[in-house]
């Protein structure tokens, strides 16, 4: 187990320099005592040992920043964390987790599997030299549903690729406004389509293509890309920024293109 974990003193302590490392030399103490569930009193003597300790100084006037032996010790710290968390996730739940796969032959129970992703699904089959490996816990004829445990490995996943197009409001012109030429070079490559907006519907119309997803294509776009699966979200410019927030709050990539007509 990490040592920030041992106690909560560590605990207390590890939290409180990261506290002061993303708002110094400011810290409000009495915030910073509601996030833990202690007292301000509390924060204020795990402060003043933090100083002894030389993770962080103090100008006298409530006035903090961090030291650099407190970087390296917030770094170590989080390594830690980050080290366990692995081993809590690929050696503990992937043990007893029950994933589910489609069967690519027929399976029987206690049979060893490999595991691979396609088209943002996942399959079991008996191929060899497959980073990621499980065990059948009952036996699926092929095509079937099947349960995987005792998970081995990484899933080789590539995140997918999210293409934004943005067409203008039917008071800017709308489906008529659209370099439909365009859009269908994009609508060529092979991908799921979602759209958003009347005005991005009619337009995938007249490009001849109907979407994949006309409801939820935001949700659609994140959920695609987390599975591997490239999309192309079609949508009217006034949607276009909640789309931006959301794929930026998920730390997804993405490519922004307008086809309105010059």
């Amino acid at each position: 187990m990490a040592n920030v974990l041992q106690s909560k003193r560590e605990s207390s302590r590890f939290q409180i320099l990261v506290e002061i490392a993303a708002h110094q030399p400011n810290l409000r103490q009495k915030e910073v005592a509601n996030k833990l569930g202690v007292t301000p009193q509390a924060i204020s003597e795990y402060i003043k040992e933090l100083v002894v300790d030389g993770l962080v100084t103090t100008d006298g006037r409530m006035r903090y920043s961090i030291t650099k032996e407190g970087v390296e010790w917030l770094l170590e710290s989080a390594a830690e964390l980050k080290r366990y968390a692995r081993v809590v996730m690929e050696e503990i739940i992937s043990h007893v987790s029950v994933w589910t796969a489609i069967a690519e032959s027929d399976l029987v129970e206690g049979e060893s599997v490999s595991l691979e992703m396609r088209g943002g699904l996942l399959y079991a089959n008996k191929k060899e030299k497959i980073e990621a490996s499980g065990i059948v816990i009952a036996s699926a004829s092929e095509g079937e549903d099947v349960g995987i445990s005792d998970l081995r490995g990484l899933i080789s996943l590539e995140e997918g690729r999210i293409t934004l197009c943005k067409v203008p409001r039917v008071q800017a012109g709308g489906s008529r406004g659209v370099d439909l030429e365009v859009l269908k070079g994009l609508l060529s490559e092979e991908r799921m389509v979602g759209c958003l907006g009347i005005e991005a519907l009619v337009a995938l119309k007249k490009a001849g293509r109907k979407p994949d997803v006309l409801f939820g294509a935001k949700e659609f776009a994140v959920e695609a890309a987390y599975h591997g699966v490239s999309s192309l979200v079609v949508s009217v410019d006034e949607q276009i920024p909640g789309l931006l927030t959301r794929l930026e709050s998920e730390g997804l990539k993405y490519e922004l293109i307008d086809l309105t007509l010059g």
